[in-house]
């Protein structure tokens, strides 16, 4: 093709693209109207700012055991696994107490930061 053609021919397959990016467009704000903090249209991506805003530093966690001897366990494994993710001491709190059908164990973990937290309650799942 001579050159004049073939940047014709550019030029119309450019043109296609940004008529459908604009008809595409057109679409998003409906997709705006729908989501709660800043997010983008194209993937509902969400500033990180408005999940971590370091203003809850603390995790939770309650169970019920068998017995209190698995409920020590338990809050030992969770001990140290909180520790090994702190970049300044995890204070944690816990409660053991009998319930109808064994022991329940509760604990928080407050960390220094809330992505600690978030860190830790991922690696629970």
């Amino acid at each position: 093709m001579p050159n004049s053609v073939n940047a014709g021919y550019r030029g119309l397959e450019q043109r296609k693209i940004i008529d459908r990016l604009s008809s595409q467009e057109k679409k998003m704000p409906d997709t705006i109207k729908r989501c709660n903090a800043e997010e983008t249209a194209a993937c509902c991506c969400v500033d990180v700012g408005t999940i971590i805003d370091n203003e809850n530093c603390t995790a939770s966690y309650q169970s019920v055991f068998a017995n209190n001897q698995e409920a020590e366990m338990m809050l030992n494994i969770l001990t140290v696994k909180a520790k090994s993710g702190e970049s300044e001491p995890c204070v944690i709190s816990h409660k053991i107490e009998a319930v109808d059908d064994g022991v329940k164990l509760t604990i928080d973990f407050t960390f220094s930061c809330q992505a600690e937290a978030l860190i830790f309650q991922l690696g629970l799942r």
